[in-house]
Parts: C-alpha cells; structure tokens; sequence
C-alpha cells in the first residue's frame, strides 16, 4: 500500500496528509477547492460524479475520507467496487454498519472509525481490559475543549458540527450488566476530575465503535461519554430538546458554530478505565492523558487537528508495515496500543 488519496482538506485532513507524506506514502490530496501550499499534488474533484470519484480510486492503494459523516457510505462503496483499501474518522453507526457489510466482500481492507473517539480511545480501552484475567466493567471518556472556556457552555467548536451534533442526538449503545442495549445520548452524567479539573461526562453516540460486539458476553460494564465543563449537558438538553432544534440539525449546527468558534489553544481530556480481578485481586487500570497543540509537521497543530489526523496515520502505517491485516473490516480494539504507540505518527500519544 503506497498510494493513498486523502479526500477533505481541512485541518485534520490537511495534517493527515502532510503525516503521511512525511512516512513515505505517495499522497494525493482531494478538496472543492484548489490548494498550493502543501508537500503534495491537490486535485479538485466533485463528490457527486460517481464516474470521476471510481476513475481516481482506481489508481490509488488506498483512500483516507476526513468528510463529513454523510459523504462516507458512497465514497466506502466507491473504494469497495475499485478494489482498494477505505479508511475514515466517522462516528456515524449507520455509516460503520454499511461498511461493516461491504467489508464481507472487499479484497482490500475497510477501516472505518480510525480518528480520536472511536478509534485511539477503543485501542486504549482493549489494551485495559487485557490487563485483567476479569474485566467488569471498562469505561471510556474523551473531551475535545478550549483551555480556556468562556460563557455558560464553556465550549468551542473545533470539531465537525455536524460530527457534534449527531452525537448528541443519536442513541447510544452499551453493556450494562453484561445486557447489550441502547441508551438516550445526553444522559448518566457523571464528574470527572483530571489534574484538579472538574468535567462532567454524559453518553453520546458512536465512541465505543465495535466495542459492544466485542465484549458482549466478556465485559459486563461498557460505556462511553464526552466530556464537557460543567454545565453543558443541561445547556444542550435545553437547546436540542426544548427549543426543538433536534428537529433541525443543520440549523443547529451552524448557530452553533456561529456562537462558539474554534479557538487555537484546545486541550483533548483522554480518560479510560478498566476494573477487574488480577490472579484473585481485585485492581483498577486508567490511562489519563491531557493533550495539547504541538508542533507537528513544522507547523502548531490544534490538539484534536493532531490527535484525530494521527491516530488514523499511525493506523494505515500499521497496515503498510504488516501489523495490522490487509483485507476484512477492521476493529480499533484489536490494534495493539504498544504496536501504534511503537509506529512513527502514534508516538506523539506517549508523552
């Protein structure tokens, strides 16, 4: 796997190309809109001319989707009937239960939810739960925010809104006493404490990934949750339930954004936890970690621009080099958290 198109060209998009060049891929950049400042040739391509998108996957290895969650099931079933390897960041369950399908056919690998949540989080939380002879319970928690908050919500946007906005308004999936279920998004809110810093943590949608297949019938307890500074769940309860703009989600996700902007200065709380018994003992496993921008590729980077761009490069480095299989569907837990850490890109997560 040599050649591989990078389609979407924002910031995490843009870092992941610029990764994977700098790894010795052959990159092709694909965006709306023509680019010349960047290690790699950008060519402009429109989405919706299925011909035009399968002429292109036809001479790549591998393509690498940092769209919009909307955009992948076609771009996946394109990279399906080409006969090349697919990976996105998507949170979107639908959208990894089509994939799921397609990878039952494919003679090249499907990786879907490759980014920070699902993704880094999921291989982190199987590397706790392999810890232990008996898990029974592994909970998984993730907070992209700005160091420095203002307003009640105490929020910026430096994610996809539509990403955001479908978390907050899909159920969610599950192991509560070793039942595998679905559960409403914005609920069992809980605090978090991470270095003095008080959070809270609330369900959404699509963090887990696969995990609840996984483990059913292994792990009794799986849940994830996003983590917000106090306040913001009863804030997003308010604007998505009472004012109904669930009923409006494009309109919400730009007044939204519109409200709180992103900001350079962010921070991503990773904070997963794994409990069980250890020859007879009963022990507790976490991993907690505050990443910060850094400069990556010669340039600052965002903390979620660089922890969503990097986990999915160290994935397809994996691939590359042999760690990880070349055909099937491919699950974030079954990633070994020494193998990505040990992969050029996945050692920015060691600190």
């Amino acid at each position: 796997m040599q050649k591989i198109a990078v389609l979407g060209l924002g910031k995490v998009g843009t870092l992941a190309a610029e990764l994977l060049h700098a790894s010795g891929f052959t990159v092709l950049g694909i965006d709306v809109i023509p680019r010349g400042d960047l290690p790699v040739p950008v060519q402009t391509l429109d989405l919706t001319h299925t011909d035009a998108v399968e002429t292109l996957f036809a001479e790549q290895d591998a393509v690498l989707s940092c769209l919009p969650f909307h955009l992948n099931i076609s771009l996946a079933e394109a990279a399906h009937r080409t006969g090349i390897a697919y990976f996105d960041l998507t949170e979107d369950v639908p959208t990894t239960n089509r994939i799921i399908a397609l990878s039952k056919s494919a003679n090249r690998l499907m990786a879907p939810q490759c980014g920070l949540a699902p993704g880094f989080i999921g291989i982190v939380g199987a590397s706790l739960i392999a810890r232990l002879d008996d898990c029974r319970s592994c909970k998984m928690r993730v907070g992209a925010l700005p160091q420095h908050p203002t307003g009640l919500m105490g929020y910026s946007f430096n994610w996809s809104p539509e990403g955001v906005v479908n978390e907050y308004l899909n159920d969610c999936e599950v192991i509560e006493e070793g039942e595998r279920k679905m559960i409403s998004p914005m609920e069992w809110i809980e605090d978090i404490y991470i270095d003095g810093m008080k959070l809270e943590a609330f369900t959404t949608s699509g963090g887990l990934g696969t995990m609840c297949d996984t483990y059913h019938g292994q792990v009794a307890n799986i849940d994830y949750k996003t983590m917000r500074y106090p306040g913001h769940a009863k804030l997003m309860n308010f604007f998505f339930h009472e004012l109904l703009m669930r009923e409006r989600r494009e309109e919400a996700g730009a007044i939204l954004v519109n409200a709180k902007p992103p900001v350079d200065d962010d921070i991503v709380y990773v904070h997963a936890s794994a409990e069980g018994t250890l020859d007879g003992v009963l022990r507790r496993f976490e991993f907690v970690r505050g990443y910060r921008p850094l400069e990556v590729a010669g340039k600052r980077r965002t903390a979620i621009s660089w922890t969503t761009a990097g986990s999915v490069v160290a994935v397809i480095e994996m691939v590359r080099d042999g760690k990880l299989p070349a055909t099937g569907f491919l699950k974030q837990e079954d990633i070994a958290l020494s193998d990505f850490l040990a992969t050029p890109t996945g050692g920015l997560y060691a600190a």
